[in-house]
């Protein structure tokens, strides 16, 4: 029990100008609840939007991220506070195994083949050390991968979501960018959850104003329809308390075992390289803020997020990832406290159990997530820029200018391999093999030639 004892400092009170809150310290318990509470709306949008662009129920979502957030939390020994919501790095590849035919058991299945193998890569860095990681997966590559997740996810926008009520789209697009650079502080952090509040409004309003919307369905079919914005009739059926149930979209069960297949595995692995890169950041930035060497706990949080992964999914639930958004809380706060994060998993956890709470998510009209989506997704795709400038990548070298060209417009412009007759790569899988064989091909060539000099192609 020991593991949940915080040292009360400050006198419990709100720390002086200058002065943090470490991990295992905590102010007192109404204000580290306050705390939880931000926490729970800093990762709320994000961590219900994801599974419903994945097919996948948002309250069992919710659910398991709280169950995960303390599992990463006792798994690291409470040194790394974070919080684990819906990650973002399998959206790619879930809409290529549903074009493909697949439903969303195979969905959970491959995600799971993934989250254990991010939890192997987990225990070799915690035994090995993390310095074969950056030979194999240096920044050039994995800002690489993570850029053409993001960018392969633009006709997802276009043909699906933005279709629906384009204006609505464009207007609850304009609000997020607005909120997440004008806003102050705490605000613009929670530009995800502000934007659908604000779509959710605009939409209720114009059913009101201008009536219907006729547009295609959500379902991709292409088919005109007629329909409120807000349809909220499921909400008032629905009950305050329960377990989570029913069905998803494709006549699934919202609880279900996984399914596995090695060619829809193979479409999601790319997104293991992506949440190493996102734990491995999330983890030194933390340990920027708090100052704490958190080195060797970094194989302990990349294995307890894939654990978690692999946990969620094998129930039908979603991948998580640490969230870049609570981490900013706890930048604007300077309390680094693990204790708010199991105020902010038990919350969560009791979200997750209100299947009314779920219908009002999966009410979210279309044309507001076309909005968010068409934001979020160039945000993920320009996080892989990020990495190349935050590492000084040179594209003046030639190994990073041709070695990664041809994976990046294979994976964004979803280019196709036919391997056998049952068997084909494409978009994100093709493209990361590309990147990863074409990367080390030339940068092995190019330290054999040594001082040479190398072939210009361009």
């Amino acid at each position: 029990m020991s593991m949940f004892k915080w040292e009360v400092v400050h006198g419990g009170k709100t720390p002086p100008p200058g002065e943090a809150v470490g991990p295992l310290q905590r102010l007192s318990w109404p204000r580290t609840a306050g705390l939880g509470a931000q926490h729970v709306v800093a990762m709320f949008g994000a961590t219900f939007v994801f599974p419903i662009i994945m097919g996948l129920d948002p309250n069992l979502a919710i659910l398991f991220s709280g169950i995960c957030t303390i599992l990463f939390l006792l798994i690291v020994k409470n040194r790394v506070p974070s919080y684990l919501g819906t990650s973002a790095a399998f959206v790619s590849g879930v809409v290529v195994i549903r074009d493909q035919g697949g439903d969303s058991a195979d969905v959970t299945g491959a995600i799971l083949v993934s989250g254990l193998l991010l939890a192997a890569v987990g225990v070799a860095v915690h035994f090995v050390g993390a310095r074969w990681l950056k030979v194999i997966l240096p920044p050039a590559v994995t800002g690489a991968v993570v850029m053409l997740i993001g960018f392969n996810l633009a006709p997802v926008v276009a043909n699906v979501y933005w279709p629906q009520d384009q204006w609505i789209a464009l207007a609850t697009a304009s609000f997020m960018v607005l909120a997440a650079v004008l806003f102050p502080g705490f605000w613009s952090r929670i530009a995800v959850f502000l934007a659908l509040i604000f779509g959710y409004a605009v939409s209720w309003l114009a059913d009101r104003v201008v009536g219907p919307v006729t547009s295609v369905t959500g379902d991709g079919s292409g088919e005109l329809v007629t329909r409120d914005r807000v349809d909220w009739s499921s909400v008032g059926a629905a009950d305050w308390l329960g377990l989570p149930g029913g069905t998803l979209p494709d006549g699934v069960d919202v609880v279900h075992g996984p399914s596995f297949s090695l060619t829809f595995a193979l479409l999601v692995l790319p997104g293991v390289i992506a949440l190493i890169a996102e734990n491995t950041g999330h983890v030194r930035a933390v340990a920027e803020m708090t100052g704490d060497d958190l080195d060797p706990y970094m194989g302990r949080a990349i294995g307890a997020d894939g654990l978690a992964t692999a946990l969620a999914s094998s129930f039908g639930g979603s991948p998580t990832t640490t969230y870049a958004e609570n981490i900013g809380v706890m930048s604007a706060t300077r309390v680094y406290s693990t204790a708010a994060y199991y105020v902010a998993a038990a919350v969560a956890i009791v979200l997750g159990l209100s299947p009314k709470f779920g219908a009002v998510v999966n009410a979210i009209p279309g044309g507001v997530l076309g909005g968010i989506t068409v934001v979020l997704y160039g945000m993920i795709g320009l996080i892989g820029a990020k990495i190349w400038v935050e590492n000084n990548v040179d594209f003046g070298n030639p190994v990073n200018l041709i070695g990664l060209s041809a994976g990046l417009i294979a994976g964004i412009g979803g280019v196709t391999l036919q391997v056998t007759d049952d068997f084909e790569l494409g978009g994100i899988a093709l493209g990361t093999i590309l990147v990863l064989v074409y990367f080390h091909l030339v940068k092995g060539r190019k330290e054999e030639l040594g001082s040479g000099e190398v072939t210009k192609v361009l």
